[in-house]
C-alpha cells in the first residue's frame, strides 16, 4: 500500500475499532497508550470506555423499548 507521495510503503496498518485512528507499529508513544479489550486493540482507554458506555446506553434504550406500551 502506498502511504505517501515520497514513496514510503507500509505492509499493514491497524485502526482503532472505535475512533478509526491509525496505530503505527513504530510509534512508542502510541504503543504505551494502547489497550486490548475483548481481543481488539484500541488506541487508548478512553476509546474502550466510550465503547462500553455506548453499549450500555443501547442496552438501556432497548430495554425501555421492550416495555413501552
Amino acid at each position: 500500500m502506498k502511504f505517501s507521495q515520497n514513496g514510503f510503503y507500509i505492509e499493514s496498518y491497524s485502526k482503532c475499532p472505535n475512533c478509526g485512528q491509525l496505530m503505527y507499529e513504530d510509534a512508542e508513544a502510541d504503543r504505551a497508550r494502547r489497550v486490548t479489550h475483548e481481543g481488539k486493540t484500541y488506541c487508548s482507554r478512553r476509546c474502550v470506555d466510550w465503547k462500553l458506555d455506548r453499549e450500555a446506553r443501547h442496552a438501556a434504550a432497548e430495554k425501555l423499548a421492550q416495555h413501552a406500551p
